[in-house]
């Protein structure tokens, strides 16, 4: 995923939603980096979390809703783990509420 100062670099995605017609990938970007956390907004799994183990992620991460892209499924090299659903929903809800009401 491209970072803000334009290099690539390999980072764990969470697919938000497969977008329609090619099947691309609505996904952001989860950081290691808790600093860029966004209260309201993003999410912070922590390495005490139920769905934490399940995740793949190495150490507590904010899921960054605000660093969006969208891929083609071919760029994605693999699955690490998944989150639980009512994360995700969560999630999904942060956004859609802050594109309808800002």
């Amino acid at each position: 995923m491209r970072q803000a100062d334009g290099k690539l670099k390999p980072r764990p995605v969470l697919i938000l939603k497969v977008m329609p017609k090619y099947n691309d990938l609505l996904v952001c970007g989860i950081s290691s980096q808790l600093s860029q956390f966004i209260e309201g907004f993003d999410e912070i799994i922590k390495s005490v979390d139920f769905d934490f183990k399940e995740s793949g992620l190495l150490k507590s991460s904010v899921i960054r809703i605000g660093f969006l892209s969208v891929l083609p499924q071919s760029s994605i090299s693999g699955a690490i783990g998944r989150i639980e659903d009512s994360r995700h929903k969560r999630l999904l809800k942060n956004l859609s509420d802050y594109l309808v009401t800002n």
